[in-house]
């Protein structure tokens, strides 16, 4: 097939222009790429299916609506929906993972009680509830890495390749998003140990 040597900027015109085919080309040249990231963020084959139907439906939504600009950048620009669409599959179904125990963001070490009762886990409900609404509270950029790199354990390469940012953005951004968390981990700290 002759588009499968076509650069997808220009499929993606071909498309505009009223070429099915040339959607058919990009979607057989990124499929395996934009599948296996959903797959490895859900680990379930019917999720990854609808999510991978989802990503193309809103890819043919804005390229039919004319409102696609990022010529050039059409991959990064999928997998970004791919992104945002799995970060909402989790939402929905509120089985969001927990942050992960790091070094540098050890959150729940503040729990460090061996015999959960009701109490600290009313407790350990609230700081979650509270931590949530200040991730929400972040500006986008720092949120969408945070989200990125906690709740899908995705690498700072992964990260800046979806962004479009250079790894050092995406590392200072996760660094700034951080420090504003620390703040009210800090203020529980002081809560608890009263």
């Amino acid at each position: 097939m002759a588009n499968v040597q076509l650069p997808d900027a220009l499929l993606v015109k071909s498309y505009v222009a009223g070429d099915e085919n040339a959607l058919a080309s990009l979607i057989d040249r990124h499929q395996s790429k934009i599948y296996g990231f959903i797959y490895s963020k859900v680990s379930d084959r019917d999720i990854t299916d609808d999510i991978f139907q989802d990503t193309f439906i809103k890819v043919i939504k804005t390229l039919k609506s004319g409102s696609y600009n990022e010529e050039g950048k059409f991959l990064p620009w999928v997998m970004r929906i791919a992104h945002n669409l799995i970060v909402d599959h989790f939402r929905k179904n509120k089985k969001m993972p927990m942050f992960r125990e790091t070094e540098e963001f050890s959150i729940f070490s503040i729990m460090s009680d061996n015999c959960p009762n009701v109490e600290s886990e009313m407790i350990t409900n609230q700081v979650e509830s509270d931590l949530k609404k200040l991730i929400e509270e972040l500006p986008n950029d720092q949120k969408e890495v945070l989200f990125m790199r906690i709740y899908q354990d995705l690498s700072f390469k992964e990260i800046s390749e979806l962004t479009g940012v250079s790894i050092n953005t995406a590392l200072g951004r996760m660094r700034y998003a951080l420090m504003n968390l620390r703040k009210v981990i800090d203020k529980h700290q002081i809560i608890l140990t009263n």
